[in-house]
């Protein structure tokens, strides 16, 4: 599933890529993916309009039109974004393919179609897009902020971590690997950490989700479709060593969510 981290990079790459691009032709293969808000056909809302801006917010990855549109994509757990060269071709139709006056290309391909691709004229309809928290590191998000959000929730610290309306961005992964950096037991309740714990929480919210994008950018290039985890150091990593004490690392299912971790490391149980 991408995650702030990816998708910072993916925003980066079609921000140089896209800017001021004028949309040639717009092609939906898989019609299940997108959501048409506009109450126009697609083609007669954003073909001939020029791309204004590439961000991104949370997990969505927003395109600005100059129809007064925004083509907004959740990629939620497997969709992926290919930008192609002009003769560049890919392997596989994708769900939708939006191509530039000038060649080039830009492909959304989604294998299990739980993705989304909306066309809109107001943000706020989408859905979860209004009710988004803060960026993780957003320069609101301090330290005080941080631990006054987090006082208020009464959950487990992962799910805390992953609920888009305290923090916007982070998923399963980079949550196992926050808490990983903090040495916190991801089934712990919110309320029970200390101040201290909550210091070292929000340092290593920074320090993996910075030091993932300066990784991925290294690593990505411009192949933004290709998801790179390999550098992780407890997600995915169950029944391996761990990288600080050489305990096995965990896997435990709960609340529909499974959490990578050290026991050694992380200690804790869970009630």
């Amino acid at each position: 599933m991408p995650e702030m981290p990816d998708l910072e990079v993916v925003v980066e790459v079609l921000g140089r890529k896209l800017l001021g691009a004028t949309i040639g032709d717009v092609k939906v293969n898989k019609p299940i993916v997108v959501r048409n808000l506009t109450g126009q056909p697609l083609p007669q809302r954003i073909v001939g309009h020029t791309v204004l801006g590439v961000t991104r917010r949370g997990k969505f990855v927003l395109f600005e039109v100059d129809s007064s549109d925004w083509l907004v994509i959740n990629p939620m757990r497997s969709g992926r974004l290919r930008y192609l060269e002009e003769g560049e071709t890919a392997r596989g139709k994708p769900h939708l393919a939006l191509q530039f006056v000038g060649g080039s290309a830009l492909q959304y391909k989604d294998s299990d179609r739980m993705g989304k691709v909306y066309i809109t004229p107001d943000l706020g309809l989408v859905p979860s897009f209004a009710t988004l928290g803060p960026e993780a590191l957003s320069s609101e998000v301090t330290l005080d902020a941080f631990g006054e959000s987090l006082r208020r929730r009464r959950g487990e610290i992962k799910g805390v971590l992953t609920n888009q309306t305290f923090i916007a961005g982070i998923g399963n992964a980079y949550a196992d690997e926050i808490l990983f950096e903090a040495g916190i037991y991801p089934f712990r309740k919110s309320p029970s950490l200390s101040q201290e714990e909550v210091e070292r929480l929000y340092r290593a919210m920074h320090t993996v989700l910075q030091g993932a994008v300066h990784t991925l950018r290294a690593r990505v290039g411009e192949d933004i479709h290709i998801e790179i985890r390999d550098f992780l150091q407890v997600h995915g990593r169950a029944g391996e060593p761990c990288p600080r004490c050489g305990t096995q690392i965990s896997a435990v299912s709960a609340r529909r969510r499974t959490a990578n971790f050290c026991r050694s490391c992380q200690p804790g149980r869970m009630t």
